[in-house]
């Protein structure tokens, strides 16, 4: 009852806490809400003794305190946009507040019904009047939600108990609702859908409202008021308003781009956001059970649930077997909480931790506490990631350098302007002392001071920090096409530095379709296994009783024939369909006994048992599991003349031979065993029935099966194409070591024979047991660990990052989730995973493949590379368009590009510079080179040299044109006004045309073949033909509000030429050799 006070339990991240939650839910997801009072981040290690702000290795953990350091330090012109899409700290707190509240209420609710019902019980108070039936219901929507909510047993049973319920909702308990158009409808009419109301999303409007946000483009908007104020009332209307209105124009154009590219964006995580929340679920309508969208649960379904399900409406409990709930999402105390006939009301939200049952829905959506939590939170999906926050910190420092320049130039233009250094174009003086008049002398002021403002929008590129979410939301939609869901930002850009991939093998590397092809029984190989005349009569009876119910697979056949459709888990369906073969009727076998209590299936002791009580009150437990461990428990065994024999050592070492050579041909070994109990010692009473532990000693023997599952088409050349990008592959499996190894080799990770030895091959239990610094030393040279549980995989994955490595892990069981949340990127899988597997994972993969797995390898080295393109153009503009102001500013007074340029080339360098290289498609080549380190710089070396030698050609030839441009261009004869236009103007086209010519040398930083599948990206050639469209345009047609003038055909010649000799000059400098060290170590080194 710690919340119910509004304390708040500690969050000890250890694995006591998985023990009780296997699945805790990292960061910011509600169950975190009270799992630490702040729901703080644990920060990384090696963050806490980073000095830069900036410097953050991994955001998957990091505290609220380390989120704000870095925003704090950072230089932001328009902070409503560069925040956008990270984390919202102060809604963040206001949600957490308002869940705290809701569970509150919801404790108060209960603990208040609680009190009242004892008092009712000490006076036997006669039973309350049912509320009038909903539709043609026989119960009403009232008591549904008042039995649900108030957690009413009493009510339950004035109902008539789950019985009574399951008729008046016209549900049977076994085969569930009819399930058709109508049936369906009738109930949303009835009680409503499974939705809750989602608050609406951003207008475009909100988005084009921010982008005005921005300090700069805000004193601009004024400067050109002023402007054109002033130039009305000199020059009249008609000439006046030039000046001050392109600037103006121009800065609408630039709020419009930026809007428009930032609303694109958030359509795509809209989007992407409602595939993460359509959650699958299956149910039982018609006898059949179907898979449906959590969304179309209607009350009354009967929902068949499992470890690691998601309970997704408010409903009782029809049948269960050892099903424990973990109710921490709702009422913020981290227990497991049983739930039998006593205590049947299940809330939604809340996740399965152990066992399995079904359900019956009594509400869903709003009605539930779940629907009410989620629709009074607002969902604020924004999440930095690291190269997010380093891109912040280079922009902040580009933006000093920016501003400095900027205050700079001011100060400089305002000297000579006052002082009268400053001429026009005729070269006369623009301020005479005493002689200019105020309004001449303050629009020289508004001039020169736009063009220093206009010199910080180019100089800080707060383009910078968005250009990964831009990069981040094209390759999330491109990664679901294959067959990727991101949960987390981060995880697409830490993939590109992953250093191990640490695979399961069913489904993953394996297809997942599974077939018996041999079997062992009667104490002897069953030459044809589907033929049930080669098996003992006794031995099939107690077999097919074992298949039957020891499964939470189900067989349903159709009431017109056909072929039977068999369900549950791919090792399920394989024993099923293998008993079906045999002749197995699933539903008469499931008739001739009940059970009575059952253990499920547990991936740490690898087997999985129930208990049955037959018609003459007798009872058997079945076991059935890895078929070395059951093996072990065995003592009998049936022979050919139905005669239960002591399993003796020499067919003991048959059985293990017959293993082994089964594991060796790469098939998964199950054994099935039974024994007899006697009926005095089970437990008669519900309470001691569910403490009861089946027994597992003294089994006999019933048959051990071989289950082929294929290795995945494409499988070795992924593994392969791991290798050679620096990535090793290592399979972690709960399956037989000769198993595992079999299909290691099939797949490449295991080379030969000769490397399937300790270390590179090991067990589980082997790994488990060696020392903290043994298992570090080992961790590095296993390949392949056999017969592990999600323990062993949480330890090697630790072992794995104390040794440096970036580590992503797949997983679909719910014990997977606390290796999930340890990897540096967990991956789950969408088809075999858990709910809570996929909530602990970053990246969902939804064929469960690993071919995907690769695929997402390559998207995570395609954004970090995406950027650095990016970063390596944009500088490249910021260091020339810099150079050349501040030069010319401190020789002539004036400026070259003037305001309405410079915003035109801010746009160019900045949002379409992003879309066009942020959105480059990953290729080959980023798979032969070795994973990206975390820690390296963002400007390398090779990106260094190619930005100094763009960026000295520019300055060099445009700074030549600014000063000797009207010899060199022949403009002497011309009046010295016009000349000096065309001059500037012919800067301003080369300018453009270097920009234009060098995005293309962007694209390809280490490569000399710069048009290498660029007809495979339609938005980067858009772009540039848009750009070049609307310079031509500009030049051209719109000189009075860019002030420049047309040029001849041989001025657009030397225009194109100039930005042409870029491509030559980046061919000869990518032949210049760089040293591997980072230039930034280099000095450290050298001071």
């Amino acid at each position: 009852m710690a919340s119910f006070f509004g304390l708040s339990p500690s969050h000890a991240h250890n694995m006591e806490e998985f023990k009780g939650s296997p699945y805790r839910r990292r960061g910011f997801d509600i169950e975190s809400v009270d799992a630490g009072g702040s729901g703080e981040r644990q920060d990384d290690g090696d963050d806490v003794f980073s000095d830069s702000p900036f410097d953050i290795r991994s955001t998957k953990n990091a505290s609220i305190e380390r989120l704000k350091r870095w925003r704090q330090a950072a230089l932001v012109l328009n902070a409503s946009r560069r925040f956008r899409y990270t984390l919202n700290l102060k809604k963040e707190e206001e949600r957490q507040e308002t869940v705290r509240r809701i569970r509150m209420h919801a404790q108060v609710i209960r603990a208040a019904y609680r009190f009242k019902e004892a008092g009712e019980k000490a006076e036997a108070p006669a039973q309350r009047t049912p509320s009038a039936p909903t539709g043609e219901y026989g119960v009403g929507q009232e008591d549904l939600l008042s039995m649900s909510r108030q957690h009413d047993f009493s009510l339950l049973q004035q109902l008539g108990g789950v019985a009574g319920l399951c008729e008046k909702l016209k549900t049977d308990s076994e085969k569930g609702i009819m399930g058709n158009d109508e049936d369906i409808s009738a109930r949303k009419n009835a009680f409503g859908s499974n939705t809750y109301p989602k608050k609406k999303p951003r207008s475009f409007w909100t988005f084009l409202w921010e982008a005005w946000q921005d300090l700069t483009l805000v004193i601009l908007i004024i400067a050109a008021a002023a402007s054109l104020a002033l130039g009305i009332k000199s020059e009249g209307i008609e000439q006046g308003w030039y000046d001050g209105g392109s600037i103006a124009f121009a800065v609408v154009i630039v709020i419009v781009v930026t809007a428009v590219s930032d609303y694109r964006q958030s359509l795509q995580f809209q989007s992407l956001n409602e595939e993460k929340r359509n959650i699958h679920m299956e149910v039982y309508r018609g006898g059949r059970r179907i898979e449906i969208s959590i969304f179309d649960i209607v009350v009354g379904d009967i929902i068949p649930l499992k470890i690691g399900d998601q309970v997704p409406a408010d409903g009782v409990l029809v049948t269960g077997h050892s099903l424990a709930i973990d109710e921490s999402s709702m009422t913020g105390e981290s227990k497991i909480v049983h739930k039998n006939s006593k205590s049947p009301f299940l809330m939604s939200g809340c996740k399965v931790a152990d066992g399995y049952g079904t359900m019956l829905v009594t509400a869903v959506g709003i009605n539930t506490e779940w629907g009410l939590l989620m629709a009074s939170i607002s969902e604020d999906t924004g999440e930095e990631t690291p190269l997010q926050v380093r891109l912040n910190g280079l922009a902040t420092f580009i933006g000093v350098v920016g501003l400095t320049v900027a205050f700079v130039v001011l100060v400089v233009l305002l000297a000579r302007y006052f002082s009268g250094h400053t001429n026009f174009a005729d070269g006369t003086p623009a301020f005479k002392a005493h002689k200019t008049t105020a309004s001449k002398a303050i629009d020289g002021v508004i001039k020169i001071v736009t063009i220093a403002v206009t010199i910080v929008v180019v100089a800080v590129p707060e383009g910078l920090p968005l250009a990964v979410t831009l990069t981040l939301a094209y390759s999330m939609r491109k990664m679901m096409r294959d067959k990727a869901l991101v949960r987390r930002l981060s995880a697409c850009e830490t993939m590109g530095s992953a250093t191990t991939i640490c695979s399961d093998k069913t489904g993953t590397l394996t297809l997942n379709e599974m077939t018996v092809v041999e079997a062992y029984a009667n104490g002897k190989k069953v030459e044809r296994p589907t033929d049930v005349s080669l098996l003992s009569p006794t031995l099939s009876s107690m077999l097919m009783e074992g298949v039957a119910q020891n499964t939470t697979g189900s067989v349903f056949v159709p009431d017109a024939g056909g072929e039977e459709e068999v369900s549950g888990s791919p090792t399920e369906k394989a024993i099923l369909h293998w008993g079906l073969k045999l002749g197995m009727k699933f539903d008469v076998e499931r008739s001739k006994s009940s059970i009575i209590h059952a253990f499920p299936f547990n991936s740490e002791k690898k087997r999985g048992g129930v208990a049955v009580k037959t018609a003459d009150e007798s009872v058997r437990v079945h076991w059935k599991g890895a078929a070395e461990i059951v093996l072990a428990l065995c003592y009998h065994y049936i022979d050919e003349n139905d005669c239960v024999q002591p399993l003796h050592e020499q067919k003991m070492h048959f059985f293990r031979n017959s293993i082994e050579e089964m594991a060796a041909g790469s098939l998964r070994c199950v054994a099935i065993a039974f024994r007899s109990v006697e009926p005095e010692n089970v437990p008669t009473n519900e309470e001691r029935l569910e403490e009861w532990v089946l027994p597992e000693n003294d089994l006999v023997l019933l048959a051990i099966v071989g289950i082929k599952d294929p290795c995945r088409p494409g499988v070795k050349d992924a593994v392969q194409l791991c290798t050679s990008a620096g990535v090793k592959v290592r399979m972690v499996t709960g399956d037989n070591l000769q198993t595992a190894k079999a299909i290691a080799l099939e797949c490449g990770i295991l080379a030969s024979d000769a490397d399937a030895s300790e270390p590179n091959l090991i067990e589980g239990k082997t790994f488990r047991e060696l020392s903290e610094e043994r298992r570090q030393e080992i961790a590095e040279k296993i390949s392949v660990m056999g017969r592990s549980s999600p323990n062993d995989k949480l330890l090697l994955v630790k072992a794995l990052k104390k040794r440096g490595h970036v580590v992503a892990v797949t997983g679909d069981g719910t014990n997977d989730a606390p290796a999930l949340h340890e990897a540096d990127i967990g991956l789950s899988m969408g088809i075999q995973g858990t709910e809570v597997a996929k909530e602990s994972s970053d990246i969902i993969i939804l064929d469960d493949n690993f071919s995907s797995v690769v695929k997402v390898v390559r998207w995570g080295r395609s954004v970090y590379a995406n950027i650095q393109k990016f970063i390596q153009f944009q500088l490249t503009v910021n260091v020339a368009a810099l150079i050349i102001n501040v030069v010319a500013a401190f020789s002539t007074g004036d400026v070259p590009l003037n305001a309405v340029q410079l915003l035109w080339i801010n746009l160019i360098m900045d949002t379409l510079g992003a879309l066009a290289l942020a959105t480059e498609p990953p290729t080959d080549y980023l798979m032969h080179r070795p994973p990206v380190g975390r820690r390296e710089p963002l400007i390398t070396n090779i990106m260094w040299r190619n930005l100094l030698i763009q960026a000295v050609y520019q300055v060099t030839v445009l700074l030549i044109l600014n000063f000797q441009g009207l010899s060199i261009l022949h403009l002497e004869h011309e009046p010295s006004a016009r000349a000096y236009k065309i001059k500037n103007t012919v800067v301003f086209n080369a300018f453009v045309f270097c920009q234009l010519f060098n995005e293309f040398n962007a694209r390809k930083p280490d490569q000399l073949n710069i048009f290498e599948g660029v007809v495979k990206n339609p938005l980067f050639i858009g772009i540039v033909g848009v750009t070049l469209v609307m310079q031509i345009v500009i030049v051209e047609f719109l000189g009075k509000f860019t002030s420049t003038a047309r040029l001849s055909w041989k001025l657009w010649l030397v225009c194109i030429a100039i930005g042409f000799v870029s491509w030559p000059l980046a061919v000869i400098g990518k032949l210049i050799p760089v040293p591997d060290t980072p230039l930034s170590r280099l000095f450290k080194c050298r001071s």
